[in-house]
């Protein structure tokens, strides 16, 4: 039985009494700012009684809301990825992930290993670079993460690279002196080029939940996020909150991440996803 259906089982009715919109849609990862405008609409369609109808408008709303951004296109060299999350969210393997498609796609990668805190880290972001044939870029332990960031973008336009990935530091979002660290790799990263980074990704771990929203509140304010990446999408995971963080931020989600191998990436299509969240519904 999927989680959507469990949540059914939970809060609607089975004889015609008010559905309980607000806790299912909370429970189901959806964000309260998010769960209130829905209601308030379900309510404004005079559809929050039937089941049925207010969950066909709801699939239509999210796919609507959950459509694709246009996503620039970079005709710089090297087009750069700025990696940005949390401890624990998946953020070196889904770096090594990006590496892996965009070689299907005949792209140089390098990757810049500014995690200088780590020596794990940059040992973690080394194994996947000898996998994957990708050169690295790094500092001594400790070294300044900036720095290393400059240096990486410099290589990459030395050496002729298509795509440079920039993995940071895992560090939590409320840490205004890990935020201010974060902005100045990305003010190093412009001295070598004005556009870079092109891309600022947060990535996430599904089964956080609420804890989603505050990440992006936070990091978009710092550096100013163009997407999101969750990763550990799995059947425990709701996922709820690619919606939540869209609706407020304005974010898209680019990419689901859903296992641990190289090709274990998939680009986000708003219409299947929202299907799986409503999957046996």
């Amino acid at each position: 039985m999927s989680f959507w259906r469990k949540l059914v089982t939970k809060f609607v009715p089975k004889f015609g009494e008010r559905v309980d919109w607000e806790a299912l849609l909370l429970e189901a990862d959806l964000g309260l700012p998010l769960t209130l405008k829905i209601v308030a609409q379900l309510e404004e369609q005079g559809i929050e009684r039937d089941f049925e109808k207010g969950q066909q408008w709801l699939r239509t709303y999210l796919k609507e809301l959950l459509k694709p951004a246009p996503q620039p296109k970079i005709t710089d060299k090297p087009e750069v990825i700025l990696m940005i999350g949390v401890n624990g969210s998946g953020k070196t393997t889904t770096t090594a992930k990006l590496a892996h498609s965009a070689h299907k796609h005949g792209r140089k990668v390098m990757f810049g290993a500014a995690d200088t805190f780590r020596a794990a880290a940059v040992d973690q972001l080394q194994v996947w670079a000898d996998r994957l044939h990708v050169p690295v870029i790094s500092g001594k332990s400790g070294a300044d993460p900036a720095s290393v960031a400059y240096q990486s973008i410099d290589a990459a336009h030395a050496q002729g690279i298509d795509l440079l990935i920039v993995d940071t530091a895992g560090r939590q979002a409320n840490k205004n002196n890990l935020l201010q660290e974060l902005a100045k790799v990305k003010r190093a990263l412009q001295k070598r080029a004005a556009n870079a980074p092109h891309h600022s990704w947060l990535v996430v771990d599904a089964t956080t939940g609420n804890n989603i929203i505050n990440q992006a509140r936070e990091f978009h304010q710092t550096v100013g996020l163009t997407g999101l990446i969750m990763t550990k999408l799995d059947g425990s995971a709701k996922g709820g909150m690619v919606a939540a963080v869209r609706e407020e931020i304005g974010l898209p989600t680019l990419y689901l991440g859903r296992g641990e191998k190289p090709e274990d990436l998939e680009l986000f299509d708003a219409a299947k996803f929202v299907d799986e969240f409503f999957q046996a519904a």
